[in-house]
């Protein structure tokens, strides 16, 4: 496995326990605009945006683009 492909897969586990996470806290709470709520959706959100960035970032460009 190449050195991003593992930087990717490590991101996508950590990604999904920040998502379980924001699920399981957001039911113990009676607002979603709890601040608590808000700090674990805003890293989420952080760490899917850097996980599109990387990802876009080693794509292989289109066919006849360099």
């Amino acid at each position: 496995m190449s050195e991003i492909n593992k930087l990717l897969a490590d991101m996508m586990k950590e990604i999904e326990q920040l998502r379980v996470g924001l699920n399981a806290l957001s039911e113990n709470k009676t607002s979603l605009v709890d601040p608590e709520v808000i700090k674990a959706s805003k890293k989420l959100d952080d760490a899917l945006n850097e996980y599109a960035r990387l990802s876009s970032k080693w794509q292989e460009p289109p066919t006849g683009q360099v």
